[in-house]
């Protein structure tokens, strides 16, 4: 969000955390709460949430990285990262209909962003039909149906990635899910915890107005 400040507007920041457990059926009432700072250094969300321990469902943004070391003094936070984030990077390289707004002649489409957004999007269908449900029910759909799928969109991702140069577009998509250690482990955390989402969309539409934001979904 603008700031204004002596010699002009500077970029600003508005934190928007978000707890919603409606999706897995919990007790707790939604809550959102938002913090304004004039940068977004990780000095920021480590006053934010220091002293509390439990699931942060965000971006793969590196000012968080304190809050996930296991020698952290409140313990460390378990990272879960948004597929809405990963599956956005893979659409705007196969999106047909953005290409051509652009200008740019449809043989721009990457084939393997495709079928990347079609492997993503067959876990999101399975997503859809699981909200409301309790954390057990989730858990174990998910170990039936989304596991087999995630397990071969990651041997699928990595034996692409394999054949492409590190500069080329997919590469660097493909790499937003496995570049860091532990990035595809907090992709993936949604496997083994039914309380955890695909995305953290529901904190996105709590700061879907605030320029400049950063959203995550936090479970206890």
């Amino acid at each position: 969000m603008p700031l204004l400040a002596r010699g002009g507007a500077k970029k600003a920041r508005l934190w928007t955390f978000v707890r919603d457990d409606r999706p897995w059926n919990g007790g707790a009432p939604p809550a959102a709460v938002f913090h304004f700072s004039r940068d977004r250094s990780a000095t920021n969300p480590n006053e934010h949430l220091a002293g509390w321990q439990g699931v942060l469902q965000a971006d793969a943004y590196g000012g968080y990285n304190d809050l996930y070391r296991a020698d952290r003094d409140a313990g460390p936070v378990t990272s879960a990262l948004c597929w809405s984030h990963a599956r956005r990077k893979f659409f705007e390289l196969a999106d047909i209909a953005g290409n051509v707004r652009k200008g740019k002649p449809a043989h721009q489409i990457s084939p393997v962003a495709l079928e990347a957004v079609k492997r993503i999007d067959a876990i999101f269908d399975i997503e859809r039909e699981l909200g409301g449900l309790d954390a057990d029910a989730r858990l174990a759909t998910r170990q039936d149906l989304s596991r087999p799928l995630v397990n071969s969109l990651h041997d699928w991702l990595l034996a692409e990635r394999a054949k492409l140069s590190r500069h080329n577009k997919v590469a660097k998509a493909i790499n937003y899910m496995f570049e860091k250690d532990g990035r595809w482990q907090a992709f993936t955390a949604f496997l083994d915890d039914g309380r955890i989402c695909l995305t953290n969309n529901a904190a996105e539409r709590n700061g879907c107005n605030n320029y400049a934001s950063k959203q995550s979904w936090v479970i206890p």
